[in-house]
């Protein structure tokens, strides 16, 4: 049986962390699908555990989301069940980040007093930490963002804090490959991954922008874009300069880019994982044999479900292929750390 270097408590502490950073994506997907981001006008730390116990206090918190943008622009026929919904879905992704805090940090803090982390595990977790932070704070920048002016956030404030919660995963499973000693199979500078890991990354940030431009509601066809490939609107040299990447509320041009952007990086991914997959699944043992099929399989069913998005899109995201390729996608990134985690340079 192998020998790990820390305890089973500490190991399944750290993959019910990797699970609640999943889940806390997730939330946020929900929550800005179902257009909850800024139902909640004020980021109260302590105070803001508990939510609006009484008809009171609803009406005080449905009067302060009534002096939004969002709500004069877009919301305005809201009734106060309507607002409830939107408030329960920001609530739970606030609340599941607090709870996420609680979880991780107070036994983090035992396992230092007690002696059963060491310094390098803990220079891991530190980072996690760190980049937690950063995603939370860059997460109340980004509702400031919709609370003046315009009635959603900022698109690239947006992708900004869904890139740092990406790298949040990132530093835990690169510290529960550390803490489950990956590693075992020795590989030659594996390049391939390290190409692929790369692109995904691009992909990632771009996938942030659609978001936040809503973008995938300009062009619900596939495999053509409206009837084209590329659209007419990028083919006009005109149309290329920041202005229409920054005033893309009222100009189509940058979330043109960015879904074709998008979609071409999608098919590259897939050609370069299957290429992966060929050049060597005939060499791979163990964790890396595992990791690779998982990621082959998963970059597969993640095309699927962004074509079923895109195709089901009517006014509006539909909410379970949304989330469903947000959360596949995130796995396929997953699984990709764990194969590249699972060698080690040969001597």
């Amino acid at each position: 049986m192998k020998e790990y270097k820390y305890s089973k408590t500490i190991r399944v502490w750290l993959l019910v962390g990797l699970i609640m950073l999943i889940g806390q994506v997730v939330l946020g997907g929900i929550t800005r699908l179902t257009g909850s981001g800024l139902s909640i006008t004020k980021w109260d730390i302590i105070s803001g555990v508990i939510p609006p116990l009484n008809a009171l206090q609803w009406e005080d918190a449905f009067s302060l989301y009534k002096k939004t943008p969002q709500f004069s622009k877009i919301n305005a026929t809201f009734t106060l069940s309507n607002f409830k919904f939107i408030y329960f879905w920001e609530y739970f992704h606030r609340l599941w980040v607090r709870s996420l805090g609680i979880i991780f940090l107070i036994p983090f803090v035992i396992f230092i007093l007690r002696k059963k982390i060491d310094k390098t595990l803990v220079k891991h977790l530190l980072l996690v930490v760190i980049l937690t932070m950063l995603t939370a704070s860059a997460g109340w920048i980004m509702v400031k963002s919709g609370l003046v002016n315009r009635p959603w956030v900022n698109a690239y404030k947006l992708g900004l804090h869904f890139i740092l919660a990406v790298f949040v995963i990132w530093a835990m499973v690169k510290t529960i490959a550390y803490a489950y000693s990956y590693g075992d199979e020795k590989v030659k500078n594996n390049l391939r991954v390290k190409w692929v890991l790369a692109v995904l990354v691009v992909q990632m940030i771009i996938a942030g922008l659609m978001a936040g431009m809503k973008a995938g509601l300009y062009y619900p066809s596939w495999p053509s874009m409206n009837g084209v490939f590329v659209p007419e609107v990028l083919l006009n040299a005109a149309n290329w300069h920041w202005l229409n990447m920054t005033n893309y509320d009222s100009n189509v041009f940058a979330p043109a880019l960015i879904q074709f952007s998008h979609r071409i990086l999608a098919y590259v991914l897939v050609v370069l994982v299957v290429l992966m997959f060929v050049k060597e699944y005939k060499i791979r043992t163990g964790k890396m044999l595992f990791w690779l099929k998982t990621t082959t399989g998963l970059v597969l069913i993640q095309l699927g479900l962004g074509v079923l998005t895109v195709l089901n899109v009517q006014g509006e995201i539909p909410l379970v292929y949304g989330v469903l390729h947000q959360l596949v996608g995130l796995l396929f990134f997953i699984s990709l750390l764990f194969y590249k985690y699972s060698s080690r340079k040969k001597a």
